[in-house]
This record gives C-alpha cells, structure tokens and sequence, in this order.
C-alpha cells in the first residue's frame, strides 16, 4: 500500500464521517441560534432554556435521517470488506 492510497482512503473514511455528524450538527447549531435570538429579544438568559430545544431537535433529525445514515455507513463498510484483498496486496 503506498502513502498516496492510505492517505485517500483516510480523506474518504473522513468525508463520510463529516456525512454522517452533519445533518445533527446542522439542526444544533440552527435551534442553538434561534432559541439565543428568543433568548436575547426576551432577555432570558437561562441556560436549561436552549438544552431542551437542541436535545429534542437533534433526536428528530436522528429518526428522519437516520435510514439515510444507516446506508451511508453500509456501503462505506462492504466496500471496505470487498476489497480488503486489494488493499492487503
């Protein structure tokens, strides 16, 4: 194996990472602004306050992406196992 393929393999392995956090990190910091932009317009500064918002919002973008999520890191792993052969050369 030479350092040019484990290198594109680690981007690739990387990428899909990225992939898979995104759609919960994306619903955090979307609910985390709205509920700091409430939080500022009604100058309530309780911390409990944007907790409850993100835990819930995060858990639905978790079931609805989740089948999405599931085939992403299916097809990440066979095509790791079909051609492991290849890579042990």
């Amino acid at each position: 194996m030479s350092p040019e393929f484990i290198t594109g393999y680690f981007i690739l392995a990387i990428k899909t990472a990225v992939l898979l956090a995104a759609p919960m990190l994306v619903a955090g910091l979307v609910i985390g602004v709205l509920v700091s932009m409430f939080q500022a317009a009604t100058q309530i500064n309780e911390m409990t306050l944007v907790f409850v918002p993100k835990i819930l919002g995060v858990a639905v973008v978790l079931m609805v992406f989740f089948p999405w999520m599931l085939n992403l890191i299916v097809v990440f792993t066979e095509n790791l196992f079909k051609d492991l052969p290849m890579y042990l050369r």
